[in-house]
């Protein structure tokens, strides 16, 4: 009978979070549209750190609503598998950039230009500083990048996805990668982010990439109890895939790389069987 009923409890929770989430986000979706802006200009900062932040709002206040308290979300490292999963989760944008970019590179579908401008400007050779700038997006880049990420991730993995297995849907992470790509659709087809000229395909590929990210950095969330995982994997991958795309321009963007580009989604899911199936088992099998 207490599992039963925290199941039920499980679900209304989710419930209400969705319902949350989806008002929270419509009007700042639409403002995000309405100006017409891309994602990189700075004048749409306010509406997409707000937006980002609408999820781990939503937590919150069903969270008090329902007198859930926050000690399921855990913001400890976790020692040594905490550090494990922290690991994983900023290598794993390095290894579907260096795959996917590099395929493109190799199959001369992008180019590699190092930039004028930019960190470590002038420094030679244009590996070296191609290197270090990735390191600096993973590292240091990705504290910064919390400010925003955290917002999405403290609701998504740190709330949704835990009530998502105790109200026992199949597939959670799965399910959880579909609800989290879903909030992104008006933007992609709207061409306002991760878009290409067929925005209809991107959008399709977008929810591919956002299940296969959903699944690791899900299964890291509930494998070790926290949320750090989630949130530098989440910040890490804002700011390395960036990089990536300034240094292997593509003559179409968004086709063949970007989030919603079809090299970078095939990346990303020959890495999630490696990572989901065989290294993250053999990480925390104990």
């Amino acid at each position: 009978m207490c599992g039963k009923m925290e199941t039920v409890k499980a679900r209304k929770s989710l419930i209400l979070f969705l319902i949350l989430v989806i008002l929270g986000s419509t009007p700042l979706i639409w403002l995000v549209i309405q100006s017409n802006l891309p994602a990189e200009d700075p004048r749409q900062l306010p509406y997409l750190v707000s937006l980002m932040w609408v999820p781990a709002i939503a937590s919150i206040i069903t969270r008090l609503v329902y007198k859930e308290g926050f000690s399921d979300i855990s913001f400890k490292l976790g020692g040594k598998k905490g550090w494990l999963a922290i690991g994983i989760a900023l290598v794993f944008p390095v290894l579907v950039g260096v795959i996917a970019y590099g395929g493109a590179w190799a199959a001369k579908l992008a180019e590699f230009v190092v930039p004028e401008t930019g960190m470590f400007a002038g420094l030679n050779p244009p590996l070296l500083r191609f290197s270090l700038t990735i390191l600096m997006a993973v590292t240091l880049y990705a504290i910064v990048g919390l400010i925003s990420a955290a917002g999405e991730e403290i609701g998504w993995r740190g709330f949704m996805v835990p009530r998502l297995v105790q109200s026992g849907v199949k597939y959670p992470l799965i399910i959880s990668g579909l609800i989290w790509g879903a909030w992104h659709i008006p933007g992609v087809l709207s061409g306002i982010y991760s878009s290409s000229p067929n925005r209809v395909l991107s959008s399709l590929f977008f929810m591919l990439f956002a299940v296969g990210l959903s699944i690791l950095w899900g299964r890291l969330r509930l494998k070790t109890g926290s949320v750090w995982p989630a949130m530098l994997g989440h910040a890490a991958w804002n700011q390395a895939i960036p990089v990536f795309t300034r240094y292997f321009p593509e003559e179409v963007p968004g086709v063949w790389l970007n989030e919603s580009g079809l090299l970078v989604v095939i990346s990303i899911m020959l890495l999630i069987i490696l990572f989901d199936r065989v290294i993250v088992p053999k990480v925390f099998k104990n």
